[in-house]
């Protein structure tokens, strides 16, 4: 968005920035997006349209230049029922480069059949004369690609025959939708003897990995408060018995911590049922207090994205100018497909592990902040890589 700054001042609201964006995109469902830039300790922040540039300290401090990276703030649970062609093919590009760069892991027959998709949205159908011999490695899909991968992305191509780009886009989202860690925005914590945690915010509710394994799901609805205190961080549950149960995590300093505690309140809000539209479980939340907090989310929930009147869906006649990847020298050495048979086509999880979680550990004890790890949030990714590219 290099454009952008010819114009802002540093009294420009975040939400004028965005606006710019959102135009120069032709993006209207845009409360599914924002803009993201780190501070000088590699800690990320989302622009707050509510603040100007200037309120943005860690912003400021690391320009001029500054640099902002558009991207989804809040995967939909279901982004093949997003209304228009041109916000699907950003979830897309996103989930694409999520995939790509590690954040979303997926076994290898799910990675062929998502690779397949990106081929077919980009070349269109299988061609024996334009596709000669390595045409697929030409492109990346995932992290540390193998040829096995791409004689099965190729094998895959050939039977899309008739999809045309945005049906392609559709079926590679209804894939990917379906993996664990699809949109999870994973926040590192610390727990009880310091051992290590990971939060990740989905559109479901806060979901708790611990050693690889889910060891905790909170669903938003059943969430009553998020609360912070210099680094250690709160969340409060109803239990089916109607009790509250207080979690509490350490954070790795006072910035994280309440970087933490503002993505999580924004997901709560954003995707969380208002009263007016709950059951009785709602009902039941309402009753033991709000979420209790003073920010707020400023823009459209998930449910007012669905049902908004006031514009009409998907607009008509709308063009994509979809953007070409990236490709690199082909594969000059075919060394034939090894362990083929263990490739499967069908979409399913191979490989996946299905893990039945224990029970959380419902508190730990606050630990001193001099004992905290260093303050540069290194962590990224799944749980379980150890060094993955940053989120």
């Amino acid at each position: 968005i290099g454009s952008v700054n010819s114009f802002p001042q540093k009294s420009t609201k975040g939400s004028v920035v965005l606006g710019y964006v959102f135009r120069h995109l032709n993006l209207v469902e845009i409360d599914y997006f924002g803009l993201r830039y780190c501070d000088r300790s590699h800690q990320t922040y989302w622009l707050d349209p509510a603040k100007t540039l200037a309120e943005h300290k860690e912003l400021i401090n690391t320009g001029p230049p500054y640099t902002l990276y558009f991207g989804i703030k809040f995967y939909a649970e279901d982004p093949c029922k997003l209304k228009e062609e041109i916000t699907r093919y950003q979830f897309f590009l996103q989930v694409k480069q999520d995939v790509l760069q590690g954040r979303l892991p997926c076994p290898i027959n799910t990675a062929a059949q998502l690779g397949a998709y990106i081929i077919q949205s980009e070349l269109g159908d299988y061609d024996p004369y334009k596709h000669t011999a390595g045409y697929v490695s030409e492109y990346r899909f995932v992290p540390d690609q193998k040829e096995e991968l791409e004689d099965a992305i190729e094998r895959i191509h050939k039977t899309l025959m008739g999809q045309v780009p945005a049906e392609a886009e559709v079926n590679y989202l209804g894939v990917a939708k379906s993996l664990e860690m699809y949109g999870v925005d994973l926040h590192p914590v610390y727990g009880e003897n310091k051992s290590e945690y990971f939060l990740g915010l989905t559109p479901v509710g806060v979901v708790v990995y611990k050693n690889k394994k889910q060891v905790g799901k909170y669903f938003w609805p059943r969430i009553t408060k998020v609360h912070f205190k210099e680094t250690q961080f709160e969340l409060r549950v109803l239990g089916k018995d109607c009790n509250e149960t207080s979690f509490f995590f350490e954070a790795r300093n006072k910035v994280t911590c309440k970087h933490l505690w503002k993505c999580c309140v924004e997901h709560h809000t954003f995707f969380r049922v208002p009263e007016n539209e709950s059951n009785s479980l709602s009902r039941k939340v309402s009753k033991f207090g709000s979420i209790g907090y003073k920010h707020r989310y400023s823009g459209k929930t998930s449910l007012r994205m669905t049902r908004d009147p006031s514009v009409q869906l998907p607009r008509p006649d709308q063009s994509i100018e979809r953007s070409r990847s990236k490709t690199y020298p082909k594969r000059t050495q075919q060394t034939g497909s090894k362990n083929m048979s263990q490739i499967t086509t069908n979409g399913e999880n191979e490989g996946t592990t299905k893990i039945i979680a224990p029970s959380p550990v419902k508190s730990f004890k606050k630990m001193k902040n001099e004992n905290s790890p260093e303050t540069q949030r290194s962590k990224t990714s799944a749980p379980w890589e150890e060094n993955g590219p940053q989120r």
